[in-house]
C-alpha cells in the first residue's frame, strides 16, 4: 500500500480502534496490521502526539504474561476527534470514488 495513504489514515485507525476498547501499544500495532501493515516505530510517536494533544490518556495494567503494560484509551476530546475524522474520511472517500468513477468512464469511452 502507498506509504502516503497509510500516513493519512493512521490517526483514524488508532482512534477508531481505541473507541472500541483500551489497548496497549503492541496490541494496537497487531490489530491494525491485520488490515494495514505498520511497524511499532510508526505507532509510538503517533500515540505520544495524540496523548500530548489531549486525545488519549494512559494507565498501567498488570499483565499475566509479563511486565505491566501501558494502556491507551480515548479522552472525551479523543472521542470527538475520532468522530470528526471518521465523518471527514467517509466524505473524502465518497468524493474520490465519484471522481475515479467519472475518470474510468472517460478512459473507456
Amino acid at each position: 500500500m502507498n506509504v502516503q495513504f497509510k500516513k493519512g489514515v493512521l490517526d483514524l485507525c488508532v482512534l477508531s480502534l481505541l473507541s472500541r476498547r483500551a489497548c496497549y501499544g503492541y496490541e494496537i500495532v497487531q490489530e491494525i496490521s491485520e488490515t494495514v501493515e505498520i511497524s511499532e516505530g510508526t505507532i509510538y510517536p503517533l500515540l505520544r502526539r495524540l496523548k500530548k494533544e489531549g486525545h488519549l490518556e494512559t494507565y498501567i495494567r498488570e499483565s499475566t504474561g509479563g511486565p505491566p503494560r501501558k494502556y491507551y484509551r480515548l479522552t472525551e476530546s479523543g472521542s470527538a476527534f475520532e468522530h470528526r475524522l471518521r465523518e471527514e474520511w467517509f466524505s473524502f472517500v465518497g468524493e474520490v470514488n465519484r471522481f475515479l468513477g467519472d475518470e474510468d468512464e472517460r478512459t473507456f469511452e
